[in-house]
């Protein structure tokens, strides 16, 4: 028996469950591909962003430069926040390389938070989606053994058939949360390595442009 014919001869707490199941499935599958091109773009992109912003003449080009390979947006909000805040409000209070911490600190968890975006998807369906499974086999089994109980004869063969349909449910959980976990573990390390380029150009970018003086419009373009 596959998963639909048990979905179609279950009652509604099989179908709910496998309807649950399968619905978990394809969201950890659509956040597996995305999250898939995603990284694959975003690793390439950062190596090439940074090192067309440390061959520009001025902080202008740099940021036309990269632009051409910034596809993803994860360094441009980074070297959009070094900008200058307008005067007269907190936010220009203060020590300059205080601001420039603010400012850089405030993009890149905007940036983390996009890398980070499907992950916790991917955790929760890999933790629960076996619990799940399992309910399901449990309460197919709960039918199955009070079916053999109203007949009141018990044999091996109307035992074997109905519990080995109820334990699809245990397998069809382990088949959803297999791929997410797989993907939560595999994803969560490339976002670090990601996350530790990211941050390491956000503090070379404060070093450098604390030791800038200052234009009328915020930072001096050129060093």
């Amino acid at each position: 028996m596959t998963l639909l014919q048990l979905f179609g001869q279950g009652d509604a707490v099989t179908r709910l469950v496998a309807a649950l199941l399968l619905a978990m499935s394809v969201a950890s599958w659509v956040v597996i591909l995305w999250k898939g091109w995603l990284l694959r773009r975003a690793t390439r992109d950062v190596g090439r962003s940074t090192a067309a912003f440390w061959q520009s003449p001025s902080l202008e080009q740099a940021q036309q430069s990269v632009g051409a390979f910034d596809r993803e947006s994860l360094v441009l909000p980074l070297i959009a926040a070094t900008a200058g805040e307008p005067a007269g409000s907190l936010a220009a209070a203060g020590d300059r390389a205080q601001q420039l911490t603010r400012r850089l600190r405030d993009a890149l968890h905007g940036v983390l938070d996009k890398l980070q975006f499907g992950q916790v998807l991917l955790a929760t369906v890999g933790a629960t989606a076996p619990f799940i499974g399992l309910l399901g086999t449990v309460w197919g089994i709960y039918h199955a053994l009070t079916a053999i109980a109203v007949e009141g004869q018990i044999t091996i063969e109307k035992v074997a058939g109905p519990v080995g349909e109820a334990l699809i449910m245990t397998a069809a959980g382990l088949a959803v949360a297999i791929p997410a976990v797989l993907g939560y573990n595999v994803y969560g390390r490339l976002i670090g390595r990601i996350e530790a380029d990211l941050e390491g150009f956000a503090r070379d970018l404060r070093e450098l442009l604390t030791h800038l003086p200052v234009a009328a419009g915020g930072v001096e373009t050129r060093p």
